[in-house]
């Protein structure tokens, strides 16, 4: 979770829940079967969840609902059509961005999602948005890279191109104009 959360003001909070639901009510082939009205009551009553989500919209996430269980949860992930634009240039995670000598990032996707209190996107959850649009057809997003790819100072990341998701590796410390990351918040 987010180190220190701050409250959003009435006015900030009434104008994303109008994005949100304006978002939610056009692309309503993205969560089939699932209403408004309990989305806004989960969000009504999660106020940290709908700080998040405003960080993921502040920085150009467009988030929308992709998902809903019948536990009534709704998960919210990035739609924007390309990798969020206030979250590219980083390298995957804080250990990697320690171990650049020179021309260091800002910061990196683990710890921006962190602080963000959000969820990168493992690579299963990248597969299944694209089912819902064309995501990434101009650049890339950071996934959530298994354990033993970390340990051996790597980094995953996905992309959508001719038709295909595909899933590349680099060097954790590297960082491109291209790539930022995708992440998800469940309410």
């Amino acid at each position: 979770m987010a180190k220190s959360k701050s409250k959003l003001s009435a006015a900030e909070r009434n104008e994303l829940l109008t994005a949100l639901q304006n978002r939610f009510e056009k692309n309503m082939t993205r969560h089939k079967g699932i209403g408004w009205s309990k989305v806004q009551a989960k969000l009504d009553a999660n106020p940290d969840k709908l700080w998040s989500i405003a960080q993921m919209e502040k920085t150009g996430g467009e988030p929308d609902v992709v998902e809903g269980s019948k536990s009534g949860q709704y998960v919210f992930a990035d739609c924007s059509a390309e990798s969020p634009a206030g979250r590219r240039s980083l390298c995957y995670d804080h250990e990697a961005l320690e171990k650049r000598k020179e021309n260091k990032p800002q910061n990196s996707a683990v710890q921006m999602a962190e602080d963000m209190g959000i969820e990168l996107l493992t690579e299963e959850q990248y597969r299944n948005l694209q089912r819902l649009g064309k995501f990434d057809t101009k650049t890339s997003s950071w996934v959530k890279t298994p354990p033993e790819i970390r340990k051996a100072g790597g980094a995953i990341f996905c992309d959508y191109r001719y038709g295909h998701v595909f899933v590349y590796h680099n060097g954790a410390e590297s960082y491109y104009a291209a790539r930022g990351f995708r992440g998800s918040v469940t309410v």
